[in-house]
Parts: C-alpha cells; structure tokens; sequence
C-alpha cells in the first residue's frame, strides 16, 4: 500500500505522514514549500521525514495538473491524504489569488487525479471555519453552513461540495475533515500559540480580539493524527454497490476553552506573565468554535486524550529546543 499526504512539509501534514511511515505504510509526500511562513521551519521537518525509510519526497504544487496526474500514474495511491492547501483566515483578506489557486485550482486538480486513479480512499481537509456565521453549539455537521465569513472558509466549503459531486459522478469513497483549532509542536508560525509564545518571551504584548471574549475547541495535533489514522482504515460506504460517497466528520477535542483561560496555560507552561493588547473582533472571525464529534467517535472510536495544560506544556518545550531559549 501507497499512500499520498499533499501539504507533507505543513504542520498537519508534517506529523500525519511521519504517523503512517512509523506505522509502516510507504508513503509519498508533495509540498510546493511556498514562502506563507518559514520555509526554514518546513525543511526542518522535511529532515526529520526524510529520515524515515517508507518515506518519500517530491517537491510539487498541486496546481502543476500534469505533474500530479504523473505522479499518480507512477505510485497508483491506495489512499490519499489531502491537507495541502493556502491556510489562514486573516490571510485570505489579503491575498485571495493564493486561496483560489489552491484551494480550488489545486483542490480540483486531486480530484481529478483520484477520478482517474480511484483509491480506496480519499481522506481531505476541510475546516470548522465553514459552519461560518452559524450560531448554533456545538458545531454539528448536520447544521447549515451556508453563511463563510471569509474567503478561505468559503474554498473549504467549496472542497466539500466539489468532493460531494466527484463522488456523485465517479464513485469516490470520500471523507472530508472539519479541523478545529489545532495546535502543538511543529505548528505554523501564523497560529495564535506561536505568536503569543514568541512575543511573550520577548517582553511584547499580545494582541487579545474581542476583548477576550472569545473560545476555541483547541485540538492537541496528536489527537488529530490518531483521529486521521483511525478513520483512513474506515473508509465511507456507501448504499449501493459502485456508488460514491462523501462522508464529513468535524475533528476537534469537543471542549471549548476561553482564549484568555489558553493564554493562562501557556502563562504558565513558560513561567512568564504576559501583557494584553485588548482589540475589537477582527473581520472574518468567529467569537466561538466548539465541535460536535460524536460522528467521527461512531465511526471510528476517535476519544481524544489530551487536554489543553498539557498540549501547551508539549508546545512550549518542542518551542524552546526549536529556539534554542533557555528555561
């Protein structure tokens, strides 16, 4: 068995192919490496990837339609792990373009591949940003999300109903992830725990949106990869035999915490006190996420494990060694 994991060098990514090649799956990673945040940081994983023996490295955009379709040609993937893709909620205000050409272009590029190539399953990320302007908690996916608050929630929510469609018509078996809030060592720079640490030990505010009124169903990146790996050994079925069906499973810890409770944890997890920027709610956000996962534990027996002091102790102590700081 082969398996693809696009997005090999992203945080998500990065930790899910390491995941099958330790569990000794043969696995074949893509990453275009762009510039969004450290490239330094992405190869540094990459090295640590690079040293498992089932695992495989091609540096490529999904957007390169013929260079993908070879690559499929060449590996004929059992399953594919699609989690590349332009990340960031405020980032999309900014540059739309980069969201259009991979959420969607490249999106659509996979699909096309697996249409072609059929594996037996195709396990892509979606996001808890699609449930949007939705106001009713927990996140269910059975609850309406017709209403994105910002570009990159809306190209997820266009991967959900482009992967629906495929299904339809060439019999994919698809499941389709709603992420919440994940962190943990490795993470993107972008993310709120990365920048409050960093500006923290620098003696510089963090800025608090919403005036701190705000929650997250943080998500610990191992659970997360247990949740990936439990679920790409159970494929969606569906009614009848030869058809398609695309499957959507939110993935989160199922407990939502105050953002100024998760600033305490890494407070103390760093044994630094920090200091407030209190700032209004910042276009394309939501005040609260809070995920329903009981799908995804019925399908799967997904039950998370770790809790949030913990997951910001592993964070802070992965950040340090990383940075070189002393305690």
């Amino acid at each position: 068995m082969t398996v693809l994991v696009t997005g090999a060098a992203g945080f998500i990514g990065y930790h899910t192919a390491q995941r099958m090649a330790q569990q000794g799956q043969q696995v074949i990673g893509i990453d275009n490496l762009n510039n969004y945040y450290s490239v330094e940081l992405k190869g540094a994983r990459l090295k640590q990837l690079c040293e498992l023996p089932n695992f495989e490295f091609r540096r490529m955009d999904i957007v390169d339609k013929p260079a993908l379709m070879a690559l499929f040609d060449q590996y004929r993937f059992t399953e594919v792990i699609h989690l590349a893709a332009q990340a960031g909620v405020r980032y999309s205000l900014d540059n739309p373009d980069a969201y259009a050409q991979s959420n969607l272009v490249g999106f659509l590029n996979v699909l096309e591949a697996c249409r072609f190539h059929q594996p037996a399953h195709f396990i892509y990320a979606s996001s808890s940003s699609a449930y949007g302007a939705n106001s009713e908690l927990p996140y269910s996916v059975d609850n309406p999300v017709e209403r994105p608050v910002s570009l990159y929630a809306a190209t997820k929510r266009a991967n959900e109903l482009l992967a629906s469609s495929y299904c339809h018509l060439y019999g994919l078996k698809a499941s389709g992830l709603r992420f919440f809030t994940v962190y943990g060592p490795w993470g993107r720079p972008d993310m709120a725990l990365f920048k409050f640490a960093q500006a923290i030990l620098q003696g510089e505010p963090i800025d608090i949106y919403n005036n701190g009124q705000m929650a997250r169903d943080f998500t610990y990146i191992d659970d997360i990869v247990e949740g990936i790996a439990l679920l790409r050994c159970k494929p969606p079925v569906a009614e009848k035999e030869g058809e398609g069906v695309n499957k959507l499973f939110n993935i989160g810890r199922g407990q939502p915490i105050a953002l100024l409770d998760f600033v305490e944890c890494l407070e103390k997890a760093l044994g630094v006190k920090a200091q407030y920027n209190f700032l209004p709610l910042q276009a394309g956000d939501v005040v609260s996420t809070w995920a329903d996962v009981s799908a995804l534990a019925q399908w799967t027996g997904f039950s998370p494990q770790v809790d949030v002091a913990d997951g910001v102790s592993r964070f802070v102590r992965w950040y340090r060694d990383y940075y070189q700081i002393l305690s």
